[in-house]
């Protein structure tokens, strides 16, 4: 029985049919849609304040701002605003600096960095918070 199933497996694999060589083309496991409504940029907002406002302690913080900078979009400043003041909460200057980087990093050119700045100086001020280029122009 089973020398029998072998040699049918075989002769199906020595002749490939159109269906066969077509469906080697496609991927095996094709995932279904996710059945996720698409979240404005408002709702987003929201969510990552909400976030940010109950985050306990620094892993909690650390693991927002990663899923929140994971998204393709620049998060807008009343997130920013409430991580940087979860990241003071709970003691951790080094993440508020680096909140700045993440800034940098995700907007396309120097003005809109220049915008962020200048719409977060009075939350920057209220905390204390420098960025990392006005931490090396002081040294």
């Amino acid at each position: 029985m089973r020398a029998r199933m072998l040699s049918t497996v075989l002769r199906a694999a020595a002749r490939p049919s159109i269906v066969a060589r077509t469906a080697r083309a496609t991927p095996l496991f094709v995932r279904p849609a996710s059945g996720h409504a698409q979240e404005s940029f408002e709702a987003f907002s929201q969510r990552y304040v909400n976030f940010f406002e109950n985050a306990e302690d620094l892993f909690e913080v650390q693991r927002g701002l990663n899923n929140c900078f994971a998204h393709d979009l620049v998060p807008s400043t009343s997130v920013i605003e409430a991580a940087l003041r979860a990241s003071r909460r709970v003691n951790d200057y080094s993440t508020a600096v680096r909140i700045f980087e993440g800034i940098r990093d995700k907007v396309e050119n120097k003005q809109q960095y220049q915008a962020y700045l200048d719409e977060l100086k009075g939350v920057r001020e209220e905390l204390g918070i420098n960025t990392k280029e006005e931490l090396y122009a002081s040294s």
